[in-house]
């Protein structure tokens, strides 16, 4: 079950009730519920429904906020005749640059199981017939970008490799690299959104919004 599929299920027991359900269900007489916990009671119902307007406030103003950033980012490109469609990163400025905003898309890569041992087994390959005392730096390079946290690859590390595909001839490097893109699986993405301004030092001061958890 997803997070969207989870309801908050939060009640608020009022004196007028008669009787309150405790948490396994049982009915409790309003006369013995002390002074304290009825305003515990009261208190924390208010600042539940407080917090949880405000959560929906902040997942309104994100949606307004994708739509717009993206409507900048399409002007932009449009206006500057940049016909290349990037992943939508950008920072920009208003007019005097007292506001900043920032968008950054950060997308999960994986990698399928059988092209990447397959681009493993050739990088082996390649080192075994291929590298020579002056070149060891690749050996270490090859075996950091493979080495697992608790079984697990990084792929920002396996995916370092890619910058060397023009610069190492050898035809089993470049097979290497043919395997290892033909591995890469994007699942899912997710847009971070900064909103800074600046203060009285001169210095960009951020928002604090904590749209991640949104």
């Amino acid at each position: 079950m997803s997070n969207s599929d989870i309801v908050l299920v939060a009640n608020t027991q009022k004196v007028a009730d008669g009787k309150w359900k405790d948490e396994k269900g049982f009915d409790i007489p309003v006369n013995r519920i002390t002074k304290f916990e009825r305003k515990v009671e009261r208190n924390w119902g208010t600042l539940f429904k407080k917090a949880s307007k405000i959560n929906s406030d902040l997942s309104i103003f994100k949606d307004e906020m994708r739509t717009i950033c993206q409507e900048i980012y399409d002007d932009y490109m449009e206006e500057n005749n940049d016909g290349k469609k990037g992943k939508g990163n950008f920072t920009h400025y208003n007019f005097d640059r007292s506001i900043k905003i920032e968008v950054s898309i950060n997308e999960r890569i994986e990698f399928d199981d059988l092209s990447i041992q397959a681009c493993k087994s050739k990088l082996d390959e390649f080192l075994e017939h291929n590298i020579e005392s002056k070149d060891e730096f690749i050996k270490e390079m090859v075996m950091d970008a493979f080495e697992t946290s608790k079984g697990n690859l990084d792929s920002k590390k396996v995916m370092s490799l890619l910058r060397y595909e023009n610069k190492i001839k050898a035809p089993l490097f470049k097979e290497a690299m043919k395997l290892l893109k033909s591995s890469i699986r994007r699942p899912d993405s997710k847009t971070y959104f900064r909103i800074s301004a600046l203060n009285s030092d001169g210095k960009y001061q951020n928002i604090e919004l904590n749209f991640s958890s949104i």
